[in-house]
């Protein structure tokens, strides 16, 4: 699963490497993203892009109450297409989550040690998300997504079993077109990221608390730190 990321580039840097313009929004940077917070994704519509605010957790349209967001933190890539309500937003539903790395929890003799995971030049990628829009009961509109997850690659086997989809960035644009309806192509897309390109160090287990949301939280420990 995916439980944590960071996004800590640079707003100029965001818009130019996403293509997006970030005047009316209040950026900040997170090293501690967490279920249940704002984050920023990416839609398009015709051929647009924009980027806002959405609630990671899923809550479908359909659903009754918003229990199932904290369930529905991630899709599994490999069963999309087997359920209905997934399905249908495979379709028409599609977004791009920013980030700049992501934390998981390696098991040690020493207890959980959370390792930041990142692309070796540091630079910045997309995760494959889906979206949906559900209304209170009040009638007010929730705008929630879920990260969808795959295999791991050779860096993030040793320390979980899934990673969340990190786009090719040359698929980015298909991913957001909304008309473009080839779900075998777009399932070809979803796939571990290439090992070669990414590295893992340890952290502080600081980030374990959701609270924890400053430099700290990314910097390299060694693991007798942590003992």
């Amino acid at each position: 699963m995916c439980g944590r990321f960071t996004l800590v580039i640079a707003p100029e840097n965001m818009a130019r490497r996403f293509q997006v313009e970030m005047q009316n929004l209040e950026y900040r940077m997170r090293y501690n993203i967490a279920p249940g917070q704002q984050v920023l994704a990416i839609i398009a519509e015709k051929g647009k892009r924009r980027m806002g605010e959405l609630r990671w957790g899923l809550i479908p349209s359909w659903a009754k109450d918003d229990k199932k967001g904290f369930q529905w933190i991630n899709a599994r890539a490999e069963s999309l297409q087997e359920k209905p309500s997934f399905q249908k937003l495979l379709s028409r539903k599609r977004c791009i989550i920013p980030a700049d790395s992501f934390y998981e929890w390696k098991d040690t003799k020493q207890g959980k040690q959370p390792m930041r995971i990142m692309r070796k030049d540091e630079q910045p990628f997309a995760f494959a998300g889906l979206f949906d829009t559900w209304v209170q009961p009040d009638g007010q509109k929730v705008h929630t997504c879920t990260i969808i997850t795959t295999t791991p690659n050779d860096v993030v086997a040793p320390i979980h079993p899934r990673m969340p989809v990190i786009l090719r960035e040359e698929d980015e644009s298909i991913w957001l077109d909304r008309e473009y309806q080839d779900h075998q192509q777009l399932q070809s897309m979803l796939v571990p990221y290439k090992a070669e390109w990414m590295q893992a160090y340890p952290v502080s287990k600081a980030v374990g608390n959701v609270k924890n949301d400053h430099l700290d939280c990314i910097r390299e420990v060694s693991l007798h730190e942590e003992e």
